[in-house]
């Protein structure tokens, strides 16, 4: 399917996660507007194919993984992980233009990412490189949600810290007091995003930090750090301190408690988004409540988010043309969109050279 020149093509793109794929399971999910089915072969090698035979259009989905390829269950065509067909029940001869296209796959961080891109480009080194989805030091329970919206208005949204005090209230935010009172320490533009840095000093624990601190009532000093990345992958490192003893001067406070949260954001259409996320921590780790309660935290505050996003994509639906007006929390995501349009703009170009 044409996408227009809507998606950046050439980066890797989080496709599932590996639990995703147990006990022989296949994923069918349209990745870009491109169906796709992704499986573990017997050889624990992870498989990604266009979810379509190339006989006759049935879902690849639908059929039987054997060894590592992958038969499909109308005709009985097989084909192997490079997308070839090697096997057609009933006929010798194979035509060499029979198969489906294969996609580079790279397993990292219990996720699976995808290359939909030129796959003499799929590089593994471009893959975010965050340590705390894999050391262990650090717990926390995977999620994924589905949006019924455009993935730049996601992006938009975690850009925003500010609205935390409106929508998050009472579960990620705390009070309104955060939209009024903390602003930006600094907005860093980089080639591939950005990265903002938001105290708020002497402020109340938000709801889903109290939940996890038993009997902590204590005021706080937060600090949020945030990285947006294109085309879509969202770090924020927060650290909680007892107020006013001089952690945003590098004291190392007694009693500071640190989450690392990471969010990848993958086009499934133009208007619908998969939405990977992991909320993790560095304290009590043998305690599963706290991974567990901070899941359904994040999973509160995502839906907040979600009602409003997919709000605002039911008026984009109704109304494409509507011009939105910028405010000054917006400049981080202005500048994203800013350079994500550059990066497609070349992305594009480059293919009508070659």
């Amino acid at each position: 399917m044409a996408d227009d020149g809507i998606f950046l093509r050439n980066t890797w793109y989080v496709a599932a996660w590996n639990h995703e794929l147990i006990d022989g399971k296949m994923v069918a999910r349209t990745i870009l507007e491109r169906p796709i089915v992704l499986y573990r072969g017997s050889s624990g090698k992870v498989v990604a194919l266009d979810d379509r035979c190339c006989h006759r259009a049935a879902p690849l989905s639908m059929g039987r993984i054997e060894g590592d390829d992958i038969r499909c269950m109308y005709h009985g065509m097989k084909f192997a992980a490079d997308g070839k067909c090697i096997q057609i029940p009933g006929q010798d001869t194979i035509p060499a233009k029979l198969g489906v296209r294969s996609y580079p796959v790279v397993e990292r961080y219990n996720l699976i990412f995808i290359w939909t891109g030129d796959p003499e480009k799929a590089d593994p080194k471009l893959i975010l490189d965050y340590p705390p989805l894999e050391d262990p030091r650090w717990r926390g329970l995977p999620g994924y949600m589905h949006y019924k919206a455009n993935w730049l208005l996601i992006v938009d949204n975690l850009s925003d810290f500010a609205h935390l005090a409106f929508v998050h209230t009472n579960t990620l935010g705390g009070s309104e007091e955060y939209a009024y009172k903390t602003k930006p320490v600094a907005i860093e533009k980089l080639d591939d995003g950005f990265r903002v840095e938001r105290w708020h000093m002497a402020a109340e624990p938000p709801p889903y930090h109290k939940k996890v601190i038993p009997n902590k009532t204590d005021k706080i000093d937060r600090r949020n750090i945030g990285r947006m990345i294109v085309p879509g992958i969202f770090t924020l490192d927060t650290t909680f301190a007892p107020a006013g003893q001089g952690v945003e001067k590098g004291v190392q406070v007694p009693g500071t408690r640190s989450y690392r949260n990471a969010q990848f954001m993958t086009p499934e259409t133009r208007s619908t988004t998969h939405f990977f996320w992991n909320y993790l921590h560095d304290f009590d780790i043998d305690n599963p409540n706290i991974a567990l309660s901070l899941r359904h935290s994040l999973e509160e505050g995502f839906n907040e988010d979600k009602d409003i996003i997919e709000a605002q994509q039911r008026v984009f639906d109704a109304d494409p043309d509507y011009q939105l007006l910028a405010i000054g929390a917006d400049a981080p995501l202005t500048y994203f969109r800013w350079l994500f349009a550059r990066k497609l703009e070349a992305e594009k170009s480059t293919a009508r050279a070659a």
